[in-house]
């Protein structure tokens, strides 16, 4: 079962508004969960709830737990290992741009200050990865062990 289901993990309501009416304005009309902050997005990925999304959209600075501990334990889960994460940041940090990497982000894109820089990447993203990346299935620990080289 693959979903396209969007994780947006992002704490300042502006961004979480700009992201959405981004997303909308080029219909990219896939389901959005939005959490507020990293307990919450890990509580909806690897909680006792957890469902598979087909991309998480994650900020860095985050209250109660940063994104790059929650890239961290996703990347440790078999459930979420091979989700495909696009870390969405203001960061300027070449610190977290390396860190993100290091841990297994698909991608890294700081977000554009201007409104039609930041729809314009935003779709981008989305259509890439939403529309043109085919994700695996998601694996249990068995498979996801045995695909292993």
């Amino acid at each position: 079962m693959t979903t396209n289901t969007i994780l947006l993990v992002e704490d300042n309501a502006d961004d979480e508004k700009l992201t959405l009416r981004a997303l909308k304005m080029n219909n990219i009309l896939n389901p959005v969960v939005v959490a507020r902050d990293g307990g919450e997005a890990l509580d909806i990925l690897l909680g006792a709830e957890a469902r598979p999304f087909g991309l998480v959209l994650l900020d860095l600075r985050l209250p109660k737990v940063h994104g790059l501990t929650v890239l961290q334990r996703m990347r440790a889960d078999p459930r979420t290992r091979l989700t495909p994460v696009v870390i969405l940041t203001s960061s300027k940090e070449e610190a977290d741009l390396v860190s993100g990497y290091a841990m297994g982000v698909n991608s890294y894109i700081r977000k554009p200050v201007d409104f039609h820089r930041f729809t314009e990447a935003v779709a981008k993203v989305g259509m890439y990865w939403l529309m043109l990346n085919e994700v695996p299935p998601p694996m249990s620990a068995p498979a996801l062990a045995a695909a292993q080289p």
